[in-house]
Order: C-alpha cells, then sequence, then structure tokens
C-alpha cells in the first residue's frame, strides 16, 4: 500500500507529512533502527531474549545517554538520533514534542513509535508502507521483530464520564548531575475518547416514550412488562456499558500498534453522600440526609420562604415543581426541587430553567446558586470502575491501579494543565524527592470521538413512536459503507480536484462526501477507499488547549 498524493483540497491531517519540529537524516542497518530511539543495531538472526521478552541482538546491557539532568535528556529526546544533543545547541526550553508515529514490522508485530520526520524518510525510500492513516501508522518492509530492539512503552488510562485519556509513555533510568538514579518519563501519543452515553441514555428514554405511547394512546391495552426481570452478574446499563467496552476497545488497538507492556489506570471511588451534602460527611451523618427530621414540602418552604422561586407569590397554592425536567433527564432530588406557583407551574412545563428565565438572568443566577452540580458522573464512575478493571486484564497486560489524589500530586508538581490526557500522563508512581520527572508531553492530541456504527432499527418512526417509513436492510453500497475514509478525485465541475474525507453513501451510487470546507456528492467511480469506518470520528487538538481543533474525519 502506498501513501496517496497531497493535492491542494487533501487534508494534510490524514498524510504523514506532517511538520516536523526538526529534520532527521535517514536511517541504515548499521547506524540504527527505525524507531529514533538510539538503539544500536540488532545482528542477523541472533534472537537473544531481553528484559521485556522481546528479541534482538545486543544482549541485557542497559542503554546509558549519559544525560547530566531531566532538562538534557528531553532535549535528547527531541533531538533526530535520539541520542546526545548536537553540539552548540540551545538549551531544552519546554516539554513537548511531536507526537510520535506508530510502527509495525515486517510482519505486523508493534515495534517502539518513531518520530514523524523519521517515518516520512522510510516512506520516501520505501523502506516503508502506510499501514493505517489514522491513527497513522507505517509498516516496515524490511525488518522484522527478531531483528529489532524492542524496549516497550507503558499505557496511562485516565477514566471519565465524558471523555477518557489514554496516553503511551517510556520510563528510562538516568543519572542525575549528583550521580542519583532518576526516572524520566516521556509521554509519546496521546488519545482523548469521547463517550456518546448520553446519545445513547436518550435514545433509550426515547425508545421507552414510545413504548408507553403505543400502549395508551388509541391502542388496545397492553400491560407493562414486569420490573421483577433478573440480570446476570456484572450487568451494567448500555450507557455505562458504552463506556467500558469503548475504553477496551481503544486500549486493545493501542496494544496492537505499540509494544504495550504494562498498563496503569486511575481508578477512583466517588463519594457521592458527601457530594450530595455539599460537606464532608462525619461517623452518624452518612445515614442521614438532606431530609432528616423534616419532608420535602416542608424542608423547600423554609428554603425558599413559602413563596414562588419564579414570581415571589405567596399566599397561594404552591406545587413542587423541578427545575431540569424529569422528561430531559432530571431527577427527584432535593436540590433539583423548588415551589411555584399553579400559573408558573403550568407555563415552565417541561422547559428548562435556563430557557424559562432566559430574559431574567439575575433570577436565574440567584436561583442556580441553591443547585448542586447533578451525581450522574459520579455515579457512573462509581458503577464502572472495577468492570474496567476486570475489562483491561483480558487484554494479557500486567494492570496497575492507582489512586487519583496521587495523579493530581504529580500533574501538580510538574504543573501540568487539567486534561484527561494528561491526567493520564500523570498516573502512576513518581518519586519527586528523588528527582523523578515527567519531561515531555505531545504536542498534539488525538480526539476518537465514538459515533457508533448504525442503527439496528429497522424503521424510522414519525414523532409519536408509530413508523412511518422503512429503512434499508443493507448497509454497503459499491463496496462502500458510510463513515469510510475515501480519496475523491473529480474531474470536472465545481468540486475539480482531490479530496479527502468521509462518505455517507447512498443506494443509488452517488455518495455524500464530506471534506472540512464542505459536503457534496460524488460517484462511487471516482472514490478510492483508503480506511474502513471503525465507528469513531477522529479530530487533531493542541494539548495547550481545544480551542483550534481540526477535524480530519
Amino acid at each position: 500500500m502506498t501513501t496517496f498524493p497531497a493535492g491542494e483540497q487533501t487534508h494534510q491531517a490524514v498524510l504523514p507529512q506532517q511538520p516536523a519540529l526538526e529534520s532527521v537524516g535517514a536511517d541504515n542497518p548499521g547506524s540504527r533502527d527505525e524507531t529514533a530511539h538510539g538503539h544500536p543495531a540488532a545482528a542477523r538472526g541472533t534472537g537473544r531474549e531481553h528484559g521485556r521478552g522481546e528479541t534482538g541482538g545486543q544482549g541485557t546491557r542497559a542503554r546509558q545517554r549519559h544525560a547530566k539532568s531531566a532538562a538534557t535528556v528531553a532535549q535528547a529526546a527531541e533531538n533526530g538520533s535520539g541520542d546526545t544533543p548536537p553540539h552548540n545547541s540551545p538549551p531544552y526550553q519546554g516539554g513537548i514534542g511531536a507526537s510520535r508515529v506508530f510502527v509495525l514490522s515486517k510482519e505486523g508485530h508493534p515495534l517502539m513509535p518513531c518520530h514523524p520526520a523519521r517515518a516520512r524518510e522510510l516512506l520516501r525510500k520505501s523502506r516503508a508502507v502506510v499501514a493505517r492513516h489514522v491513527p497513522f501508522t507505517i509498516r516496515l518492509k524490511d525488518r522484522t521483530l527478531a531483528e529489532s530492539e524492542v524496549d516497550g512503552v507503558q499505557l496511562r488510562i485516565d477514566p471519565g464520564s465524558k471523555g477518557t485519556g489514554l496516553v503511551l509513555t517510556d520510563e528510562k533510568k538516568e543519572t542525575s548531575d549528583n550521580g542519583a538514579i532518576v526516572t524520566v518519563r516521556r509521554g509519546l501519543v496521546a488519545v482523548e475518547l469521547q463517550h456518546r452515553a448520553d446519545q445513547i441514555r436518550h435514545c433509550m428514554r426515547q425508545r421507552a416514550g414510545y413504548r408507553h405511547r403505543r400502549r395508551s394512546a388509541n391502542c388496545r391495552y397492553r400491560a407493562p412488562r414486569a420490573n421483577k426481570r433478573a440480570h446476570p452478574a456484572g450487568w451494567l446499563p448500555p450507557s455505562l456499558c458504552h463506556r467500558v467496552d469503548t475504553t477496551l476497545s481503544l486500549a486493545n488497538r493501542l496494544c496492537r500498534y505499540a509494544p504495550v507492556t504494562e498498563i496503569h489506570l486511575e481508578a477512583v471511588a466517588f463519594d457521592t453522600h458527601s457530594l450530595s451534602a455539599g460537606r464532608q460527611l462525619r461517623g452518624a451523618e452518612y445515614a442521614q440526609g438532606a431530609l432528616a427530621g423534616t419532608t420535602a414540602r416542608a424542608y423547600l418552604q423554609a428554603k425558599w420562604d413559602n413563596a414562588c422561586v419564579y414570581c415571589d407569590a405567596t399566599g397561594v397554592p404552591l406545587n413542587i415543581d423541578h427545575l431540569h425536567p424529569r422528561s430531559r433527564g432530571g431527577t427527584n432530588r432535593i436540590t433539583n426541587l423548588v415551589l411555584a406557583c399553579v400559573p408558573c407551574n403550568q407555563a415552565k412545563g417541561n422547559t428548562p430553567v435556563e430557557i424559562f428565565l432566559a430574559h431574567r438572568p439575575d433570577r436565574l443566577a440567584r436561583i442556580l446558586q441553591q443547585v448542586r452540580k447533578p451525581l450522574h458522573d459520579a455515579a457512573a464512575m462509581n458503577a464502572t470502575r472495577w468492570q474496567l478493571i476486570d475489562a483491561l486484564d483480558t487484554l494479557g497486560k500486567p494492570v496497575h491501579s492507582w489512586p487519583g489524589g496521587l495523579t493530581k500530586g504529580n500533574r501538580s508538581a510538574m504543573g501540568l494543565a487539567k486534561t484527561h490526557t494528561l491526567d493520564a500522563l500523570s498516573v502512576g508512581h513518581l518519586d519527586h524527592q528523588g528527582g523523578d520527572a515527567i519531561v515531555r508531553f505531545p504536542s498534539q492530541v488525538l480526539v476518537a470521538k465514538a459515533t457508533g456504527r448504525g442503527s439496528y432499527a429497522r424503521t424510522t418512526p414519525d414523532r409519536y413512536g408509530f413508523p412511518r417509513l422503512r429503512r434499508a436492510r443493507t448497509k454497503q453500497h459499491f463496496g462502500y459503507v458510510t463513515g469510510d475514509l475515501v480519496q475523491a478525485t473529480v474531474p470536472t465541475g465545481r468540486w475539480a480536484g482531490t479530496w479527502t474525507g468521509r462518505i455517507s453513501v447512498r443506494a443509488r451510487g452517488q455518495h455524500s462526501l464530506s471534506t472540512p470546507v464542505g459536503r457534496f456528492n460524488v460517484s462511487h467511480w471516482n472514490l478510492r477507499l483508503l480506511q474502513r469506518g471503525d465507528g469513531y470520528a477522529y479530530d487533531l487538538r493542541p494539548e495547550t488547549g481545544p480551542s483550534s481543533s481540526r477535524k480530519i474525519g
């Protein structure tokens, strides 16, 4: 497989020609291997065992860079050769480096990731071919696993309710200025996984609403199903199971592209009772809630001075209203309840309070000050913590769990910002007193947003939940499926040129192509498949902030 030509319209984010921080000379079998980590060339056909189970030809002697400090080590890491920095070079001023490129051996086994400049050189000399575009992966044509020396990398995961950070790192033992042995950690590849649990929850509630509507509207009575249906051990709701499955899927993919030797996971348990109370509870306070010794109505009457929170009406009948409506995912939590008069309650209906009081921002701010943050995210993390650890054990790698306080301490000591990927980089033990440090993190983050692979529904319902039209039974048309990454060559017309993007298939063969500058129809005859759709949409964003992200599929 060869790379496609980079035309003017072809999006550069999916090509190997990404700008490098420095130029790197071509490697040769007599000097260093393709991974740009400074390993000596492996002797052909030796196959001696190394410390982590990989094979190579230089024995088990620990490699030394003779770095004088963590800054020197970081500078050497960004050097083209991966060894000592060049003469008369300026001191290393930052901890940001280019994201590494995945490398596979001739038979498809993962090798150490290499610098983008090294990957471009290998492709230019036809020593490697493109194995995958996103995440970008190359496969060597003249190097096997037995002929390479592979140190191995660590996969560090920071799970979250909305998103999960995954970072590949390597740790080296170096000698500091005072002669002590310190651990230097570098971030090689950073991936942010965005879950679609909210979309799944919305679809499940919509489907339940359709069922309830069909049982009661102009139809014969049909009793609902029993609520005592048993679930197997370890069962999770679809929205929570999705978080575990997608994290496991992406971790498994990274293990196929990189030589992962161990997995480090942040395992956090949230005290939801203390979060609900807004303070640290002690002793018997855990057995009491906000309504201890009173009722919900009496509690709200005392809290809101027995008046309507929307119009301050007093001396009139007051109803209990949900700020965040139940039909939109609101709960019966006491912080979500207020008192409202009958006219205001009927006028608000199921409208969110932010929309209902949009013309009265002062009153809206006063009401929202009394509302505490929902506990959906904390409850989701508590429910999936052990299931995620058990799922990662199936990958066959040692899994180490670490507390969240350790992650926060490492991130604060290194002066890193609060992001999922930087939190993942900080997972695991670091002896700050002994000089251990994080000296590098990738400058770009690959954002993988879970989009799914379509719907199981056979019909499209109307607003009442009744079938409106039938959906196509086949998803593949003329060899393409919605979500495939393709290259389109349009010969004439307004969109003449070469384009790269994701497609939405049509049965007539005129597929819809989405590009960074717009969407247009193109015939399947003018398409060339680059990568099959895998249920994710990919973006690139800088690690310093998500403001300037660019879409690549």
